[in-house]
């Protein structure tokens, strides 16, 4: 199965990545990749999806994406470096995987939550990732089956209103507050 970078989030104060659930009233469910457990992320949490974040590099910046297939390329079926290797590893490690990296602007810091997030990838979930045009294919078939449901419930509310014809006069009576004898 693919992994669709879009619905993966991290987010800020929290160990490892969290796959996106649902919507909720204040913010949106996530479920630990880890953990399994699910917790509501409010509007005051700091969320990102890896979809939206890029690596500075020497050219342009590239997507997270892009990287994770380098790596995946150097590795193989190979664990990246543990987060909590050296730095000079870590450079080392990046230099060989993606060699355009700006190490100017792209610093270790950055380099141990990529590794991290690659492993948690690897062991949880998937490093075939979804394709940009597969995503927006997909968004667009929810989109077009959302508009014919919602014009199903459109139509079905129309004939309902439609058949029952009912005056108001004929309607059950409204129940009246009548004021209880207190003994």
């Amino acid at each position: 199965m693919s992994t669709d970078l879009g619905k993966v989030f991290t987010v800020s104060g929290e160990q490892g990545l969290f796959t996106y659930v649902a919507q909720a009233t204040r913010g949106a469910i996530l479920e630990s990749m880890i953990t399994k457990k699910r917790f509501c992320a409010g509007p005051s949490a700091k969320m990102s999806a890896l979809s939206d974040i890029s690596i500075f590099t020497t050219n342009e910046d590239a997507r997270l994406q892009d990287l994770f297939e380098a790596m995946k390329k150097v590795l193989g079926d190979e664990k990246a470096p543990s987060g909590k290797s050296s730095p000079e590893a870590l450079k080392e490690f990046f230099g060989k995987a993606f060699p355009d990296y700006d190490p100017q602007r792209f610093y270790p810091s950055h380099m141990k939550k990529v590794v991290e997030w690659y492993n948690c990838l690897k062991e949880y979930a998937s490093l075939d990732f979804v394709n940009e045009e597969d995503a927006e294919a997909a968004k667009a078939g929810e989109k077009e089956e959302s508009a014919k449901t919602a014009a199903a419930k459109q139509a079905k509310e129309a004939s309902k209103q439609k058949g029952a014809k009912v005056s108001a006069k004929s309607a059950a009576p409204s129940k009246t507050q009548v004021p209880r004898k207190v003994v």
